[in-house]
């Protein structure tokens, strides 16, 4: 499995700065020759013929290279890579790059690296010693060969740069725990909602939301003081230096948060012997239509992409596939087998037709699972457990402590009755 680790650069901040920005002046160069080239000839470059005409202007114009020959055709290679994605993408409104950048990720592929005993040497341009990278000590054990890549990335949180080595540590994938079906249901209140037919489990953790709708409070509250200065002044700058590193903070505590749950969506997979994850697919979720300011808000700050990339990758590692699955009307769609569909309001599905009761992210989620390939394909063939509980990924609830929602057989008869204590439930 290839891995990516994170850990503190001692170089002195001048001696990185002056790394990245070399990375940044080859990018731009190789942007700006590029379409200097379509704009004159009307001919697209191929990545090889980019690579070489910027690498013949360089030593035409005498430029002075510090860095290894793959750093410098890994900062090449970064424009043509990100025309790809744009091309890909443009359906969902993507453009072509288009902007000069000052300061790029300096890259040291494998060739470029080499491995002695608990440190690494990153080579330089011929007439520069190499740089010198203590590892840790727990990665000692590591093959010699197993350095895939070496980042130099500034953090805007800590203002400081880190190292990210990407490692291959030579594990194969794990074998798949079971040959169950789980589905999940994605969320913006509750991250996802799991069930494999038996039980059903909401992963709560509302301080992602929390976080979030911070974020664009302060955020707001930042702009609007920058709008009454003058641009590029002194107190301009010295309110777009905090509203940075407030946003690098906020992102950062985020990608903590999906990563947590994440890893407690797995861990659960693998307790319950599943071997297929079915999730519902919300890529298009926001696509042609335009709601209220509120509702588009939370939308547009819903990281369901996020959730599930760290979720694919987490489940490969450990032998389950993760399978995406409609999602239109699974939480409309009554699933006590009369196929009534009905929009629910907040977070209680109530049939109108049997008079069926359940939390509506359960709904969807058993719904999703009887429309998987691995079951029937079709809503409303699977009824949603009873047993429903809450589990926290992080913090006091951590994961493994999970509570009962009160929503449970103690309250709603599953034929179809109400409960009597006019209560709402815990949690929803």
């Amino acid at each position: 499995m290839i891995r990516t680790h994170c850990f503190s650069c001692s170089l002195a901040k001048p001696e990185a700065d002056r790394l990245n920005q070399e990375s940044g002046r080859i990018y731009s160069r190789a942007l700006v020759e590029h379409y200097r080239v379509y704009r004159q000839t009307g001919h697209w470059l191929s990545p090889a013929g980019l690579e070489k005409l910027v690498d013949a202007y360089d030593a035409q114009d005498g430029q002075e290279r510090i860095l290894h020959a793959h750093s410098i055709d890994a900062a090449e290679q970064g424009f043509p890579k990100a025309c790809k994605t744009a091309k890909a993408n443009r359906a969902n409104g993507a453009h072509l790059p288009h902007k000069r950048k000052h300061w790029r990720t300096t890259i040291w592929k494998n060739t470029g690296i080499r491995a002695k005993d608990g440190y690494l040497l990153l080579s330089l341009a011929r007439g520069y010693a190499p740089i010198r990278v203590n590892l840790p000590s727990h990665w000692a054990t590591w093959p010699p060969d197993s350095c895939v890549e070496m980042r130099l990335v500034w953090d805007g949180a800590s203002r400081r740069y880190n190292w990210h080595l990407v490692v291959d540590d030579g594990q194969p994938s794990a074998e798949s725990p079971g040959d169950r079906v789980m589905a999940g249901d994605l969320g913006e209140i509750h991250p996802i909602t799991l069930t494999d037919g038996e039980t059903a489990t909401v992963i709560s953790a509302r301080a992602l939301r929390a976080t979030r709708q911070y974020t664009n409070k302060r955020l707001a509250e930042i702009q609007a003081l920058q709008a009454r200065k003058q641009k590029n002044s002194l107190q301009w700058r010295r309110l777009q230096r905090r509203k940075n590193r407030f946003l690098a903070q906020q992102k950062r505590r985020v990608r903590d948060i999906e990563h947590k749950v994440s890893r407690a969506v797995v861990d659960s997979a693998v307790e319950q012997q599943v071997g297929t994850l079915a999730l519902g697919d919300v890529r298009d979720i926001a696509n042609g239509k335009r709601l209220n300011p509120k509702s588009q808000q939370k939308v547009s700050n819903w990281s369901h992409g996020k959730v599930r990339a760290y979720l694919t990758y987490k489940a490969e590692a450990a032998g389950i596939t993760v399978e995406l699955v409609d999602e239109a009307h699974t939480t409309q769609t009554c699933p006590n087998h009369c196929g009534e569909r009905h929009k629910p309001q907040g977070r209680l599905f109530r049939c109108p037709v049997c008079g069926f009761v359940s939390h509506r992210d359960v709904v969807g989620a058993a719904n999703t699972r009887s429309v998987s390939r691995h079951r029937h394909g079709v809503l409303g063939k699977i009824k949603p457990p009873a047993d429903i509980k809450y589990r926290h990924p992080f913090g006091k609830l951590a994961f493994g402590t999970g509570k009962r929602s009160r929503l449970d057989t103690a309250q709603v008869a599953w034929g179809g009755q109400h409960a009597s204590s006019p209560k709402k439930p815990r949690g929803f």
